[in-house]
């Protein structure tokens, strides 16, 4: 059941969201210069089975390679990913919704509703939502690498491949294809970390 819930999670609420393919097509002159573009609202982003769900809002290509962005949400008491590291990738957190507690070395930085984190590239780092009752809303922005492209192999291939072999989320087999995706995109992940946490902050 945990294996379920934690891989079904990630087909749910609409992990992309609307891809922009249209924005993303004419966003760019033929010289290479921007254009501008808009992206409108879209549907309530609610959780998934376990917890958690994400959707692109704007693509690294939109931009010029200079910047993308996706919306997330966690359920009460949820944790995000693995603490992990980015040899490249700087993030910006805004919280629209909630609280998200940030760990960041060996720093955890409460983010209330309106506050923005940021995170460098190579410092270790997580996030997860406290809360009982309420869940979290914000805002990931990624600046210098496409990893909204990451998100999609992660959530709509990887991982459905996984349930459908029937791997738990610990099992040898999902970590090692974890570490190559995760080494196409310059990222360490340090899943065995995951668990402690969890259980230090009650998550789930």
């Amino acid at each position: 059941m945990e294996r379920r819930a934690f891989l079904s999670s990630t087909l749910a609420a609409g992990f992309c969201g609307p891809v922009l393919t249209a924005l993303a097509a004419q966003s760019l002159h033929p010289t290479g210069s921007l254009l501008p573009f808009y992206v409108p609202p879209g549907p309530t982003l609610l959780p998934g089975p376990a917890g958690v769900a994400v959707r692109t809002r704007v693509r690294h290509r939109q931009t010029n390679g200079q910047f993308s962005c996706i919306e997330g949400v966690l359920a009460p008491k949820t944790m995000g990913p693995a603490p992990h590291v980015h040899r490249e990738l700087d993030e910006l957190m805004h919280v629209l919704e909630g609280t998200v507690h940030v760990l960041v070395g060996t720093e955890v930085v409460e983010v209330r509703a309106g506050g923005l984190h940021f995170r460098p590239h190579g410092i270790p780092h997580t996030f997860w939502n406290s809360s009982p009752t309420a869940p979290a809303r914000f805002l990931d922005m990624f600046f210098h690498q496409n990893l909204e492209d990451y998100l999609e192999e992660l959530f709509t291939r990887l991982l459905p491949e996984a349930e459908h072999q029937g791997w738990s989320p610990n099992s040898p087999q999902l970590r090692a294809r974890l570490d190559a995706l995760n080494a196409r995109y310059g990222i360490v992940e340090f899943h065995d970390q995951r668990a402690p946490l969890m259980r230090q902050y009650g998550l789930k």
